[in-house]
């Protein structure tokens, strides 16, 4: 049965938002109480990470009342691929630094401080039957599975990206190698109607792969289907909101945070 683990010592990063281009301090805290915790300094309050909280607006976003911490999936899967279950996370504004738009730099800054377990079994949600979820062409399915593994597949008419698909079984080392890197990306026709919408303020090629009408205006990609590994890194992210680990297969197509949610919501319902 695997522990629960939370930081040996106190990891600190900065940057800015993606969204609110604002700049945003963070500390990851070591934590015994077996629960991702968000503190917020800039109002002087704190609530516990609550599943049934989130929204999918952009991003993967936790809102308590008028306590809301933004973009939440890239750390959160860096957590949760380390198996930690236990932190508390401090900011100075409400969102989550995009940093260089992958999940890479939360791998590096956990690799530095280390992990430790707090004598708590955490148990795993096993999936024992499938199940399907839809919302026009996207979908998301759910197996038994002897490990975790996730299947993601998209499908864009830019000639970039084209058609992708990959499957992978999910571990630490899996993670931080084929996953982690993989960055946002995003095209640049759409930015100024983001930011007249008060989106991707903080948006800029050193942080998000960049496509125009036919290429990347920001090579060179790390990975030749680098925006498919990214989707895998954003599901990562919300399944960490099921607080445990998990057995199974999500086979995913052209899929995004909603979908990812209302399964994170079904399976907490069935445990």
């Amino acid at each position: 049965m695997p522990e629960m683990m939370t930081l040996e010592r106190k990891a600190e990063i900065s940057g800015v938002g993606v969204h609110s281009g604002l700049p945003v301090e963070l500390r990851i805290k070591p934590s015994e109480t077996g629960r991702i915790l968000f503190r917020r300094l800039d109002l002087g309050r704190e609530a516990v990470l609550d599943p049934r909280k989130m929204e999918a607006k952009n991003s993967s976003c936790f809102r308590d009342g008028d306590f809301e911490v933004l973009t939440l999936e890239h750390l959160l899967a860096a957590l949760y691929a380390f198996g930690i279950g236990s932190a508390e996370i401090e900011l100075t504004a409400a969102e989550v630094p995009i940093l260089d738009g992958s999940a890479a730099p939360f791998v590096r800054a956990l690799g530095e401080v280390g992990t430790k377990p707090i004598g708590r079994a955490w148990d795993p949600i096993k999936i024992v039957e499938p199940h399907l979820f839809q919302s026009e062409d996207a979908s998301l399915a759910i197996e038994p599975y002897q490990g975790f593994k996730i299947s993601y597949g998209i499908e864009y008419s830019h000639p970039a990206i084209g058609r992708q698909e990959i499957s992978l079984d999910i571990d630490a080392a899996s993670f931080a190698k084929e996953v982690a890197p993989a960055r946002t990306f995003g095209f640049v026709g759409d930015l100024e109607s983001y930011r007249v919408r008060g989106l991707a303020l903080g948006s800029y090629l050193e942080n998000t792969i960049g496509l125009d009408d036919d290429k990347v205006v920001n090579p060179p990609l790390r990975f030749p289907d680098e925006f498919v590994r990214h989707k895998v890194l954003d599901l990562l992210g919300d399944l960490a909101l099921l607080g445990r680990p998990v057995l199974g297969h999500f086979r995913a197509w052209r899929a995004g945070h909603a979908l990812h949610l209302q399964a994170v919501r079904f399976l907490l319902g069935r445990t």
